[in-house]
């Protein structure tokens, strides 16, 4: 049997948990769509019997028998579990901005992208924002960790300048080991320059 990825533990952590909420308060569980829209599933169990939910709002509802399979609906589940699912946290947000090479300026193209990230930030009561920065192959390694570094402070100071609290942001560097297009050494990638900006 495969591993499921990491990324799909991670939904169906969550969905456990919403899925839990419900349980408690009703015996329903209704599985939730996927941002992303990619396909998960979830077992209801009770007792010796089973009910496997893989498709949007489709539902299970604990009975005297077994849980019994039905389809629910986005209007239903804002009915029946709004409280709880506007209790949960924001989803995280990732953005990513890209640098002219060997500096830690960043493209035009990116940044446009600034708004987007402030507005994602704004959103957020307590915001936990985590600046990454990564560089291409061009160089060793200490080099590139510097430059990464570089590029991540920077980008920090932007955006305290613009406004965000200083504790709530945090800078670090990968340099050039976590290319998001392999390479070998020496390559100047243009999409490896980059500062990865996660909002929590």
């Amino acid at each position: 049997m495969t591993r499921p990825r990491r990324r799909t533990w991670r939904h169906l952590a969550v969905l456990f948990a919403s899925a839990l909420l419900g349980a408690c308060a009703s015996g329903t569980v209704v599985l939730l769509p996927q941002q992303d829209g990619k396909e998960t599933a979830v077992s209801v169990k009770q007792g010796d019997k089973e009910v496997v939910l893989d498709q949007p709002y489709s539902a299970a509802k604990t009975t005297a028998i077994g849980p019994q399979a039905y389809r629910s609906s986005k209007d239903e589940v804002a009915a029946q579990f709004g409280p709880a699912l506007s209790a949960q946290p924001s989803r995280t947000a990732t953005f990513t901005l890209y640098f002219v090479e060997g500096r830690d300026e960043l493209t035009d193209e990116s940044k446009r992208v600034v708004d987007a990230i402030l507005a994602e930030i704004a959103k957020r009561p307590v915001p936990d924002v985590l600046v990454v920065g990564h560089t291409d192959t061009v160089g060793n390694d200490q080099f590139n960790d510097a430059l990464g570094q570089q590029r991540a402070d920077a980008v920090r100071a932007a955006l305290i300048r613009l406004g965000i609290p200083e504790a709530d942001i945090r800078a670090v560097s990968r340099g050039k080991r976590a290319l998001a297009v392999p390479t070998g050494d020496g390559v100047s990638e243009p999409r490896n320059r980059r500062v990865e900006i996660v909002v929590r």
